[in-house]
């Protein structure tokens, strides 16, 4: 007897709006499972910061000052914000890369980045 070409495959996902739009997910027992992983809000803040050190490295904006009115923020903000993009290289890579989750707050690890790269590492992640 002939086996069947067909090979099904059964995945329980779940149909869920979020935001405002439909998404899959997997189900709840295992979405806590896989635990939460990277807050999209500190990923953005990574992303934001390096954009705005590039932009000042380009010479597009002259000051902090500038870039904030650009950016409709208030310069204490984006100035705290912006020390994320000199984070050490070892902590951007568990960041981004790993995903691994910050022990601290995104308010703190601003004030993190200021600290030599070899401290960084300790004081984000235990």
């Amino acid at each position: 007897m002939r086996e069947p070409e067909t090979l099904r495959v059964h995945i329980p996902l779940e149909l869920r709006r979020r935001g405002g739009r439909p998404r899959i997910l997997p189900p709840k027992h295992v979405e806590a499972a896989m635990g939460r992983g990277q807050d999209p809000h500190l990923l953005r803040a990574v992303g934001r910061a390096w954009a705005w050190r590039q932009r000042m490295e380009r010479g597009e904006v002259t000051t902090i000052a500038d870039l904030a009115a650009e950016e409709g923020l208030s310069d204490r903000y984006v100035s705290r914000l912006l020390r994320l993009a000199w984070l050490a290289p070892d902590v951007l890579e568990r960041l981004v890369l790993r995903r691994e989750p910050c022990a601290i707050s995104l308010y703190d690890l601003c004030f993190v980045a200021s600290l030599p790269w070899d401290e960084q590492p300790g004081r984000a992640f235990d």
